[in-house]
């Protein structure tokens, strides 16, 4: 199988429903939800541990398919 698109974090921004969501560097989103005990992402839960994970990358599915980006965020780090 083939490995996703990997694209790095460039911001975040919430959701309408105040969820965390990934800005990346193609310009696809990805949620980034702390879920627990499905998911455990505490870092997403403060300022400072987003600011931290800016540059991490994350796997781009979109990217993958050839999605179109439809970046409609500021794309700035909260």
């Amino acid at each position: 199988m083939k490995s996703a698109v990997k694209q790095k974090i460039i911001g975040f921004h919430q959701d309408e429903e105040f969820h965390w969501v990934a800005d990346l560097e193609c310009g696809h989103t990805q949620h980034v939800r702390h879920d627990p005990p499905l998911t455990s992402r505490p870092w997403v839960t403060t300022p400072e541990g987003r600011l931290d994970r800016v540059g991490v990358e994350l796997e781009c599915r979109k990217c993958d398919v050839s999605i179109p980006p439809s970046m409609s965020h500021n794309g700035s780090a909260k």
